[in-house]
């Protein structure tokens, strides 16, 4: 399922946890993808904690808690980080993560937490939603098959990758709009990885975001550039980058066309991915300024003498994700829109 549906499941099944309909959900996918990070951005938007325990590092006494003696008795110390209204809030999510790389005796001692919200003397607290994830066998990394018992106590949900998703998030988080020209470009970028190479540094959504952070520290340093991106998503992937960032000298005057004026569109595709991710950066940074309307409307004007339509059409649909439908308002709108004949928005 691609991420922006799978957090509105998320969101659904966040908020069932007050109507006591709640179903533990099972997130499963290659090392990468996101998936902590759709569990994270749940909890921001609802504005509750994340409780996110690690399985794979813990031992069964880690869940159950550590025993003690009491008047003759053997009790167990509940552990602190496990849900706690008192100190954690009445609502929030417990994320039990790399659950498939935990040992089997871990994940014995998850089987009650997760289906019956119980764990000896602790209940989870009613407005907790429990969310997990793991990666697949096949995907290189340290897995267990996960039991038949537990995984029946989920609902499971795999984690596609989505380019359309990947790019709304990082124009929302500030990623480097050449990255983003760039995988537009080159899509099939966006993840690659061969499990049979086993590389070390490969391309996925969470490395693209290690090629930004190497971009910005490492821009004006042409010998480190190259290296440094290497290093984030790998050796091929990392040459092609670098190639598509040098060639961006020929671009055209941005600023040129904020302001209206008739600028020549390059016949190079590369260089109108480049210029379509940049311009949706420039209405970014003009939403709810005195002149955003105006800067949407030059944009929208420019859409309309890309050679391709659908490279239009990709530019404004990004810019409707990223400002919204104050667009519509905008006479240019129209206009583009009559241009564009039966290639429809899409959302």
């Amino acid at each position: 399922m691609r991420p922006l549906l799978l957090s509105a499941v998320l969101d659904k099944e966040f908020e069932a946890t007050l109507h006591g309909s709640h179903t533990p959900v099972m997130l499963w996918g290659p090392p990468g993808v996101g998936k902590s990070q759709i569990v994270a951005q749940v909890g921001q938007r609802h504005q509750v904690a994340v409780i996110d325990i690690r399985l794979s590092q813990m031992e069964p006494s880690d869940l159950r808690g550590i025993p003690f003696r009491e008047q003759g008795l053997v009790e167990w110390a509940i552990p602190a980080m496990l849900p706690n209204t008192q100190r954690h809030g009445a609502q929030g999510i417990l994320f039990l993560d790399e659950i498939t790389s935990a040992v089997p005796s871990v994940s014995a001692a998850a089987y009650q937490l997760i289906l019956d919200r119980r764990l000896g003397d602790y209940t989870v607290p009613e407005g907790w939603a429990i969310f997990a994830a793991g990666n697949r066998q096949g995907d290189r990394g340290v897995t267990y098959t996960m039991p038949a018992p537990l995984a029946n106590r989920f609902s499971h949900f795999e984690v596609d990758i989505n380019l359309d998703d990947w790019v709304a998030w990082a124009y929302h988080s500030g990623i480097d709009e050449r990255i983003i020209g760039f995988l537009r470009f080159r899509p099939e970028l966006l993840f690659k990885f061969d499990p049979a190479q086993n590389p070390v540094a490969f391309p996925t959504p969470r490395s693209w975001e290690f090629a930004h952070r190497a971009l910005q520290k490492f821009a004006h340093s042409p010998q480190l550039l190259l290296p440094t991106l290497q290093a984030c998503i790998g050796q091929a992937a990392g040459i092609e980058l670098k190639a598509f960032i040098d060639h961006l000298d020929h671009m055209p005057n941005l600023d040129a066309i904020l302001r209206g004026e008739t600028v020549k569109t390059p016949k190079e595709v590369d260089l109108q991915y480049a210029i379509a991710s940049a311009l949706v950066g420039r209405a970014i940074r003009a939403k709810g300024s005195s002149s955003a309307l105006e800067v949407y409307g030059h944009i929208l004007t420019y859409a309309k003498t890309l050679p391709l339509r659908e490279m239009g059409v990709m530019l404004v649909s990004d810019m409707f994700r990223a400002v919204g439908d104050s667009i519509f308002a905008v006479p240019a709108f129209a206009q583009w829109a009559e241009t564009i004949g039966d290639v429809m928005l899409y959302d």
